[in-house]
């Protein structure tokens, strides 16, 4: 046994290095990045849902306190079914906004960078042209005659 391996400090140190190598990759900030912009989208779709479109159906719909004093009493216990009412819309609101943003928006990008890349690998004319005179010219150096133009000899 190696007294170095037995060196708290040493081991503090090898810990918090190996924690610095995970916490700093790029995926992991790319993680916290996205959960902090997330969380930010959420309490935006939240204030949307609570203060502009369910007061709008407030005033449409019939009631005195609006959804939010929707309740049914059975037995006596109030169930506040006016408030779920309001967390499914900001669900069914989350849901689209992500579906339109992350699934068509960002699948519109990703098949637009796709065909991009796709286009960059294809040679150009040129490229396509300077490989050919190679072909030909490394044939020739090789002594296989390939037949020039045609008229010539």
């Amino acid at each position: 046994m190696n007294l170095k391996d037995l060196n708290p400090t040493r081991q503090a140190l090898s810990l918090f290095d190996e924690f610095k190598n995970f916490a700093f990759k790029g995926n992991v900030i790319d993680l916290a990045i996205g959960v902090i912009i997330g969380g930010a989208f959420g309490n935006l779709v939240n204030s949307l849902v609570h203060n502009v479109i369910m007061p709008i159906l407030g005033l449409v719909l019939p009631g005195e306190k609006g959804y939010v004093g929707w309740v049914a009493v059975i037995h006596g216990k109030e169930i506040p079914y006016g408030k779920f009412l309001g967390d499914i819309v900001n669900f069914l609101i989350v849901a689209a906004a992500l579906f339109f943003f992350v699934v068509k928006f960002l699948g519109w990008i990703m098949r637009f960078k796709k065909e991009e890349a796709k286009a960059a690998l294809e040679p150009t004319k040129e490229q396509e042209l300077l490989t050919e005179i190679r072909d030909l010219l490394k044939r020739q150096v090789q002594g296989g005659h390939e037949p020039g133009p045609a008229g010539s000899s």
